[in-house]
């Protein structure tokens, strides 16, 4: 490889993200992601994420042992640690990127050109990009921002709007598009603030009219306190906040003269749009400009008219036009422009429905993000389970409204999904309501969703179990806003049991802190002491473990108790043993041992009652659980075998993912360093095909401390980094504390003396808050850790860096410890 930086000149990299940086580096060199790792010592993990961007940079002796591996020479090694300074001013989050787009951007060379400008000059903070809906505004901010990327060091990340049914919904999504997973819903903007910090990075908002209040006041915010942001936003309505720059997005240039005719974007526009339907009407082109014309040169209602040559000649569809505009509009062909808008076209489309497929185009306007055609026969039906004759009903309209380009369909691992651009969703939403029917789809809709939910939660630990996870996943838009009504109509059954359907799902997916407000609001609606159903158990049941999970003891106790009982009142043995089980687990991260093996020998009991044998696999795996957090190992392996073969049988993914964890800690523990790694590697991998985050954390950890007992003290860093970043996303307050403890174990041998002391003091103070104490097993290493901190530095130069530990937030920790301006330990990390 070149040494002397000849290969490109310093402006193509100026600003390049570290991670594009490594990736190119690793390409020029022909290395794989697993070859490098290899050759600098690292994890594929590792090396993974810091070409994604999901981690900060790295530290300089990893940038080392990268430059070593890729054999960089000076200018490179300098180029590649200008790139890790200045990712390493905040945490790296995976963004959601630009879409890419399906077609070619025609027609608006003058427009991008205008609007690049504007922000790539930073000309403007924010820029907003308006005008009617169907005008392209989403096309133009897509290129617009590809066109400016160079320009932004951080990175773009899109933020669409447009699936958000309620304002109150602006900031978590801008929170999920930049892959932040707050504790606090009550400073979310403060949060997001906090993450962009001083970062280049430019946000595009993406259909922001319907939530514009919203939208406006975290701008405002955002734009204060990040000063190097930059915000792109599309919106019918304007922000009208101090520093916006507005661009009105005007319609497609029309043909001037008969001699203009192919140069024109939008006769361009329709030609191409007839061409991929299979129709190229290059020789009626006079008879495209009367079309392109009268459609006022509206880009989605010249896609739509275009979409009718499968069936009409461009003549007939240009009288077609004229006529059905004035029908439209009351009047004669010579009306004026506002019969001729988007409105119109889309009214025009509507209007040549018959009335079955008007009543379902309504009704589809229902669904957010997509839908199945099981959802549609039961939204069409008003049925949870439609037949066979409601499904031929449903299928038949579906395929007619897809044919008429009002509905579109793609195909993924053999399953249609149907969904509609937003601006016709609105328009069916609108015809909708004129019918009175809006609320009735919506009861139709949260039925069918609660349906699933609670027939995916039967699947959720069995063979199956990844496929319906993603199967949640990717209904996850609909299964909010089928929350969000039942919640705001106060149906109440239908609140509690969707919510109680999917704790599970939230637990294994990692949306503990939005799992949680739905439950603790739909119990809520259901009083403060319900009469027992079994949905109510299951609610509370979900509630006090998803407030386990986020470590709130106290709140997880009253809601478990309270599930028991409701449960014992119910007479279900199966439920009791489960809230014994999830009761057991408080107990257990509370140091509290005797009364956590108690209440799991009782779960054990009742499982073996109910010839349960996946009640009892999970019953052997939490007895192993304690007997190895209190140090027990013979008697832990031996629990955790048992439910090691039982998951293996079942097909329980989850649950032999945390079998595997077990014993491989139990081997980490006994010193059985090569049995351990086998095993944790595998439960890595399995967490990681499942999409479960919590299992990803937990193996890592215990792999980061396999690889400090064996001295390899960077690799151990890399892993217990990622793993710190997936417990404290989750909200996991308890096992960050111990990987922070097992970070200071690292620190110390490595002879950051007072970096350790710090992560000694951040742990301590999140057990402190969150009432639970060091793990028995884990007290050796931690206090043999402890004394040696305190026999390396003075009292006082202890006390400072602990205290400074426990005085920083869990989201600030990773940023090192600022110590006295003499300290040779200032702002270090690892």
């Amino acid at each position: 490889m070149p040494s002397d930086g000849s290969r490109r000149g310093s402006d193509d990299v100026q600003g390049t993200g570290f991670g594009d940086l490594l990736r190119r580096h690793r390409r020029e060199a022909g290395l794989s992601q697993e070859r490098l790792a290899e050759l600098a010592g690292l994890s594929v993990d590792a090396i993974a994420a810091l070409e994604r961007g999901r981690r900060r940079a790295p530290r300089p002796h990893t940038l080392r042992l990268l430059g070593d591996a890729l054999r960089l020479g000076t200018p490179d090694l300098t180029e590649l640690a200008a790139a890790a300074r200045r990712d390493g001013d905040t945490p790296r989050s995976p963004m959601r990127p630009l879409p890419v787009a399906a077609n070619e951007l025609l027609g608006r060379a003058t427009e991008l050109t205008d609007t690049s400008r504007l922000l790539g000059e930073k000309v403007t903070r924010l820029l907003t990009l308006s005008g009617p809906g169907g005008v392209g505004k989403t096309q133009l901010g897509i290129a617009v921002a590809g066109a400016v990327r160079d320009k932004f060091a951080d990175g773009i990340c899109w933020v669409p709007l447009a699936p958000m049914a309620e304002a109150a919904a602006v900031a978590p999504s801008i929170a999920a598009s930049t892959g932040l997973h707050p504790l606090d819903g009550g400073r979310l903007v403060e949060e997001i603030a906090d993450q962009i910090g001083r970062r280049h990075l430019l946000l595009v908002l993406d259909n922001c009219e319907h939530v514009i209040g919203d939208a406006a006041l975290v701008c405002t915010a955002l734009l204060e306190q990040c000063p190097n942001l930059s915000l792109l936003t599309t919106s019918r309505e304007l922000l009208r906040i101090p520093g916006e720059t507005v661009y009105v997005v005007p319609p497609l240039a029309l043909p001037e003269s008969d001699q203009q005719l192919e140069a024109s974007p939008a006769v361009r526009l329709f030609v191409d749009r007839a061409t991929a339907r299979g129709h190229e009407p290059t020789e009626q082109i006079d008879q495209v400009a009367r079309v392109v014309r009268r459609l006022e040169g509206m880009p989605l209602a010249i896609e739509l008219a275009a979409a009718r040559t499968n069936v009409l000649t461009v003549e007939e569809l240009a009288v077609e036009l004229e006529s059905s505009f004035g029908i439209l509009s009351g009047g004669s062909s010579t009306a004026g422009p506002r019969q001729q808008s988007l409105s119109g076209a889309i009214g025009w489309s509507y209007d040549l429905l018959a009335p079955p497929e008007r009543e379902l185009f309504g009704l589809l306007s229902v669904f957010v993000g997509g839908w199945t055609l099981n959802a549609a026969a039961a939204v069409l039906a008003g049925k949870t389970n439609p037949g066979p004759i409601e499904r031929a009903a449903a299928l038949d309209l579906t395929g007619r409204l897809v044919d008429k380009s009002l509905v579109r369909v793609s195909r993924d691992r053999g399953i249609a999904r149907y969904d509609m651009l937003e601006v016709i969703r609105e328009f069916a939403a609108g015809q909708l309501a004129t019918a009175g029917r809006t609320d009735e789809a919506a009861r139709h809709h949260a039925a069918f969703y609660r349906t699933l939910a609670e027939e995916a939660e039967s699947h959720l630990r069995g063979a199956n179990q990844g496929d319906w996870l993603d199967r949640l996943d990717g209904e996850l838009d609909n299964l909010r806003v089928a929350i969000a009504w039942a919640l705001r109509a106060r149906a109440t059954d239908e609140a509690v049991r969707l919510s109680g359907g999917l704790w599970l799902f939230c637990y294994l997916r990692g949306y503990y802190a939005e799992g949680s407000e739905w439950l603790v609001r739909a119990l809520a609606l259901a009083g403060e002491s319900p009469t027992p159903t079994a949905a109510t158990a299951k609610a509370s049941l979900g509630a006090g473990m998803l407030a386990f999970l986020q470590c709130e003891y106290d709140e997880a106790t009253a809601r478990l108790e309270s599930a028991l009982a409701q449960y014992q009142e119910l007479d279900d043995t199966a439920g009791t043993a489960l809230v014994m089980q999830r009761l057991g687990g408080v107990a257990r991260e509370r140091g509290d041992y005797v009364t956590a093996e108690n209440l799991h020998c009782q779960s054990f009991d009742l499982y073996e009652s109910l010839r349960d044998r996946s009640g009892m696999a999970w019953a052997h795996n939490h007895l192993g659980f304690v007997a190895w957090l209190r140090g027990d190992l013979e008697v832990a392996a031996r629990r955790c075998r048992k439910a090691q073969d039982s998951f293996r049988v079942l097909g329980d993914g989850e649950g032999l993912a945390w079998s595997l964890i077990s014993l491989g800690t139990i081997a980490q523990y006994s010193g059985e360093l090569t049995e351990a790694e086998d095993l944790l590697q595998e439960s890595l991998a399995l967490s990681q095909r499942l999409g479960y985050r919590e299992g990803v954390a937990w193996s890592l950890n215990q792999l980061g401390i396999v690889e400090r007992r064996r001295g390899l003290t960077e690799r151990a860093v890399h892993l217990l980094d990622e793993s710190l970043a997936e417990h404290r996303d989750l909200g996991d307050r308890w096992r960050s504390a111990s990987v922070l403890e097992e970070l200071a174990t690292v620190a110390k041998q490595r002879n950051r003396s007072e970096y350790a002391a710090f992560l000694l003091g951040a742990a301590d103070g999140i057990r402190e808050v969150i009432g639970a104490p060091v793990p028995e097993v884990e007290k050796a290493d931690h206090q043999a850790t402890r004394q040696a901190i305190e026999q390396s530095l003075n009292r006082h130069a202890f006390r400072a860096a602990w205290s400074a530990g426990r005085a920083t937030p869990l989201s600030a920790v990773a940023d090192g410890y600022p110590g006295p301006a003499t300290s040779p330990d200032r702002s270090s990390r690892l």
